[in-house]
């Protein structure tokens, strides 16, 4: 048992904390990156991530929900901090980054699939940096030497100075929308999504002049209001299926989400499969649960033939 716990929320973080002899555990909750969506909350085998959604104010927008978590039942495995798409929760040990559930082999990691080829990009070009709905990508032009060059200056001075792109995408922030790639000259970019599903409005169930989904989305360009209607319609092919939207609407029936598909590295765990059955549809856990098994049966003949995976 611990020492000493302690629980910390201020406006920018939400702390907790278990002191003992030798180790000390902290969960840190950025607030300015959370976007109060369910994937902490429906993945935390403990549950003990709570999410609360705000009183919305007569003429203002909606606000996203607030998180909060219980000391009494965090036991800091650090599932949570796995599967946030926006990296908002770090958990720690003696102030090191530490997931014991992946150490342990228990518990599998997202695959942020983001792929630059800076060698193709315009010297003069900005388009990802401006495009990326989260500020996670940062552009600078080097010189031969290493340099960094400020001012880019004219076609005919970058040729002379022959600079060199280089892009820097913050991996761990970022939920793989995909806007970048679609902003990007063909070629640069290229990025996989982690969590794959579908998300159906229904418009006629929607409350009159009703945003609120919209008003939280987190990636600009996921949900926009229709011309025709002034309803909220839904662009897939920037959705990550976090889910901040389904918390604020104010409506049951109205918002369908469900996610059907998700990437990450090899694990042979229960764990795993219980947050599956949280996180995604029957459909999605059926065809997990039959990969693995089809996985074990070809591990268990080639260990009987003495045979070796390519």
């Amino acid at each position: 048992m611990p020492l000493k716990t302690m629980k910390t929320d201020t406006a920018e973080t939400l702390t907790l904390e278990w002191i003992l002899h030798v180790k000390n555990y902290k969960l840190t909750i950025d607030k300015n990156l959370c976007v109060g969506c369910q994937i902490c909350v429906l993945a935390c085998p403990k549950e003990a991530i709570k999410i609360e959604k705000q009183s919305k104010v007569q003429g203002e927008k909606a606000r996203k929900a607030k998180v909060d978590a219980d000391l009494q039942k965090c036991n800091f495995c650090g599932i949570c901090d796995v599967l946030c798409p926006y990296g908002a929760i770090k958990v720690t040990l003696n102030g090191e980054h530490a997931l014991s559930v992946v150490e342990k082999e228990s518990f599998p990691q997202l695959i942020r699939d983001i792929q630059v080829d800076a060698s193709k990009c315009p010297a003069d070009c900005v388009e990802c940096e401006e495009a990326c709905p989260l500020d996670l990508i940062k552009i600078s032009r080097l010189t031969a030497d290493g340099k960094v060059v400020e001012n880019v200056g004219s076609p005919t001075k970058r040729k002379r100075k022959k600079l060199q792109v280089k892009v820097d995408v913050d991996k761990e922030r970022c939920p793989c929308c995909r806007i970048c790639e679609f902003k990007c000259p063909e070629g640069v970019m290229r990025v996989r999504k982690f969590f794959y599903g579908k998300i159906v409005i229904h418009p006629d169930k929607c409350p009159e002049g009703c945003t609120d989904c919209l008003d939280v989305c987190p990636i600009t360009g996921a949900l926009y209001l229709s011309d025709e209607d002034k309803k909220v319609r839904v662009n897939e092919l920037f959705c990550v299926y976090c889910g901040a939207c389904k918390v604020v609407c104010p409506v049951e029936e109205a918002l369908e989400l469900k996610r059907t598909k998700t990437s990450h590295t090899a694990v042979r765990s229960g764990a795993w499969n219980k947050a599956l059955e949280r996180l995604a549809s029957p459909v999605e856990i059926t065809k997990e649960l039959k990969a693995k098994g089809s996985l074990r049966a070809r591990d268990s003949v080639e260990k009987r033939l003495g045979w070796k995976s390519a």
